[in-house]
């Protein structure tokens, strides 16, 4: 997939939601703990920062509260190397954060998520307020679904930026990222179905495709078809097997509608996890910096499965490997076929 090296101020710009993380320590139960780490994420977030550390130049657009907690939001996204140009401090008396409590799983005691996002800013984004030159000066714009589903307003929001960007010539890239929390998988069909013509990289699971779009037929069989009704230049599916909270396997599909090829790879196995949040949009940002760098379908299928595998090793939202990390896992990763020696690890 080709996708210009014009000379943009932004390799890619995403937009979403940004959430404070609050997690017990050490696997403790959220009824139990006394004190929660901090940590800044959201998906749309991850993606920006994922990028950016392999070296491109991104921003996000969301809108945090003009406080304390807002500032320390914008201060870990320029730690990350993201912009902030199109961050928007809200002023209003009743802005605030969406937060998240995480509490770690351990086997056989699954991981738990509780979401407090009612009447977060990130809702009230005027994307009047986004500035204009930033429309003209980026590769690629990625948002998800979870932008579509959070409320009427999000989505609109998000809708009408997202044209915007098709109309200055940007890639529109989405992932479904579908949550049950949020909508159904009927009412997920009905919103995302009219936006796919728009699309030129898709990312949807095997398990979503079946769930919110009733497809059927194989993997290959349902890539192919969403690439072919609407026109849509990449689709990446990812597989993740859970054999216990701390032991993933993990690998991805992509298909090139360009060239009428699959792409594919041996799984990363017995991943070693320390924190699994976030590592699917892990992918996304190595899978949408190998298109964005080479237009290879297949370098940008084994960098987001190396960066997507790397994240699960770390805590909190947001990747911490740079390229150097992630060429030296996909290295390894060829040389034994999935399986990291000891000595390597």
């Amino acid at each position: 997939m080709n996708i210009p090296k014009e000379n943009k101020k932004y390799d890619a710009i995403t937009m979403g939601e940004i959430l404070l993380r609050l997690s017990s320590p050490h696997s403790e139960r959220l009824s139990r703990s006394d004190v929660f780490e901090k940590n800044a994420g959201g998906a749309e977030m991850n993606v920006a920062a994922g990028i950016a550390l392999l070296g491109l130049d991104t921003a996000i657009i969301s809108q945090v509260p003009d406080n304390d907690i807002g500032h320390f939001i914008r201060n870990e996204i320029r730690f990350y190397g993201v912009s902030d140009e199109c961050l928007i401090m809200d002023e209003s008396d009743d802005a605030r954060i969406g937060l998240y409590f995480y509490e770690h799983g351990r086997y056989p005691r699954n991981p738990k998520v509780i979401y407090d996002r009612e009447n977060s800013s990130f809702l009230n984004l005027d994307p009047d307020k986004i500035p204009d030159s930033v429309f003209d000066n980026t590769r690629l714009f990625h948002f998800s679904g979870i932008d579509l589903a959070l409320s009427k307003e999000s989505r609109e929001a998000t809708i009408k930026t997202m044209k915007r960007f098709k109309e200055a010539g940007a890639k529109i890239s989405f992932d479904v990222n579908f949550r049950a929390n949020l909508w159904s998988g009927k009412e997920a069909k009905e919103v995302i179905e009219p936006l796919l013509d728009d699309v030129d990289i898709f990312f949807v699971s095997e398990d979503t495709a079946r769930l919110t779009f009733g497809s059927q037929g194989t993997l290959e069989q349902i890539q192919k078809d969403f690439a072919d009704r609407y026109g849509i230049d990449i689709v990446a599916s990812t597989k993740r097997k859970v054999n216990s909270p701390l032991s993933h396997d993990f690998t991805s599909t992509i298909y090139s509608r360009e060239e009428d090829k699959y792409y594919k790879e041996a799984p990363y196995t017995d991943i070693e996890v320390i924190d699994r949040i976030g590592s699917g949009d892990a992918y996304v940002a190595g899978m949408l910096y190998g298109l964005l760098e080479s237009g290879d379908p297949q370098r940008a299928l084994e960098v987001g499965n190396a960066f997507s595998a790397l994240k699960n090793t770390s805590p909190g939202d947001m990747p911490t490997s740079d390229l150097d990390e992630v060429e030296t896992v996909i290295r390894t990763h060829k040389i034994t076929d999935g399986y990291i020696p000891e000595m390597t690890r």
